[in-house]
This record gives structure tokens, sequence and C-alpha cells, in this order.
């Protein structure tokens, strides 16, 4: 057997995983380095496209600077977004459809021009069509949520759903805005978008430089979920869940749904 047969199976492991509903076990320390994660990543993505699913966007990871520094890396990392994973906006989000499920609050961008190589801030904004509050829902393939760098790129970055909200065309607000993540009208998680970053708009930067490294690009109408502006909660059935982003006149809005189903 191949190094490819052996990724190739890597693939296929999580992908099963994910569409069966069931946690599995680590990969073995070592077992393949950051470059190969993204292969099985891809390779586990284009198995769903084979099911009939379209790419929609990407998703980036580690935006948070002391996240970085936790994790000993330098850079950002990023999974791919496919229309099986976006739940309705204010309806209902069954978590029978995972396996241990968590949910972000996040910022999501809309494009309106290709992305296709590496961008500066003021080419990044032109890029942009709009603006959304969102949120993430996070469901590790493996065991107790517990992996390796490798193990969560492979992973697809743990990326499983996500629930945008209301377009805006008003980017001046997203600089420093708080962000309430609630359940059941209380808050479980409160921050600023300064998080991501020190400004969501850096996530179009990062997310130009690792789609020309991976020898990609991303059309117009593609979703960039530009990463969690706070710690993660675990998701139960029954709660209603809300993420406010801003305040006031400025306020970026709010995206909601409510949680059925079982769950972790």
């Amino acid at each position: 057997m191949n190094m490819q047969d052996t990724w190739n199976e890597a693939a296929v492991r999580l992908d099963d995983a994910a569409r069966e509903r069931r946690g599995i076990a680590q990969f073995e320390p070592g077992a393949f380095d950051l470059a190969r994660a993204y292969e099985i990543q891809r390779a586990a993505i284009e198995r769903r496209i084979g099911r009939g699913e379209r790419h929609v966007g990407i998703k980036l990871g580690f935006t948070s600077r002391a996240k970085m520094i936790q994790m000993g890396v330098d850079s950002l990392i990023w999974g791919l977004l496919t229309d099986a994973m976006i739940e309705e906006e204010g309806g209902l989000v069954d978590l029978a459809r995972y396996i241990h499920p968590r949910v972000e609050p996040e910022v999501c961008f809309l494009t309106r021009k290709t992305i296709d190589g590496p961008l500066t801030a003021l080419e990044a904004a032109d890029r942009i069509e709009a603006v959304a509050p969102a949120m993430e829902i996070i469901d590790s393939r493996y065991l107790d949520f517990k992996f390796s760098l490798e193990d969560v790129v492979a992973d697809n970055c743990s990326s499983a759903g996500l629930v945008v909200g209301a377009w805006s065309r008003d980017f001046d607000g997203l600089a420093n805005a708080g962000v309430r993540l609630q359940f059941d009208g209380r808050d479980v998680q409160v921050g600023s978008t300064a998080a991501i970053l020190g400004h969501p708009l850096r996530s179009i930067v990062q997310a130009s430089r690792l789609l020309q490294g991976a020898g990609m690009s991303l059309p117009p109408g593609s979703l960039i979920m530009a990463g969690a502006a706070t710690a993660a909660e675990a998701l139960r059935p029954g709660v209603h869940v809300q993420c406010q982003i801003g305040s006031g006149a400025g306020a970026l809005g709010r995206v909601a749904f409510l949680a059925t189903g079982a769950g972790a």
C-alpha cells in the first residue's frame, strides 16, 4: 500500500464518521504532516461533492493570536464549506445531524469579486459584497473533541454547520464591536470582533494568502467565515441560541436558531 492509499483511507474514515455521526479515535502521532492533513481534508470534502454537495466558501481557524501561540503555530488554519452545512437562520437545527456540536459567534463575508491571489487590506475590502453576523457549528469527528493540529486540519478544522444572518454593506462598525452569544436569553460568551485578528477584515487578507498557497480561488458569491470571536459553547436540545454583534444604530445585527433533537 502506498502513502496515497493511506491518505485516502484517512479521508474515507473521517467522511464516514461525519455521515454516520460517530466519533473516531485520533490518528497515530506523526501519521501525517500538516501538508498531508490538508490533502486529506480536500479528499474528504471531494467525497461530499461527489454525492451532490457544492463548494460555497471557506472558514478560518486560529484567528485569535492567543490560540496560535497556544497551538505553537504562526499562521491560520482553514477548512472548506459546502451548501449542506448551511442551516436556516431563525429556524430549527437538528442536533441529531452532529456528534458533539458546539457553537461559536462569528462574522461572515460574501465576496463580490474573485479572490485568486494575495490581497492588501484595501484590496480585500474591494472584494467584499456584504457582511453578516453568523454562528459556526463545530463538531469534531474525534472522540471527546480531542485532537492534534494535523488531526483537526484533516477533519476540515471541525467545521460542520453555519447559520448566517442578514447581509449588510456597513463595514464601519466591524472594528471592536461587542459580541454576545446567548442561550435562552442569557449570556454564555461575551467578547469583541477585535478578537478576530484585531479586525475581521484582516481575515480576507489571510484567506487570500491561504488560497494562493493551495492553488485555489474563490468565485464571486462565496462565503468566508472569519473565525470565532469567543470560545465555543456546547449545544443541547431545546436551547434558543442567539448571537448579537454590536449595539445601537451601528450594530451589525443578530442571528439565531433553536436547537432540537439529540445532542451533546
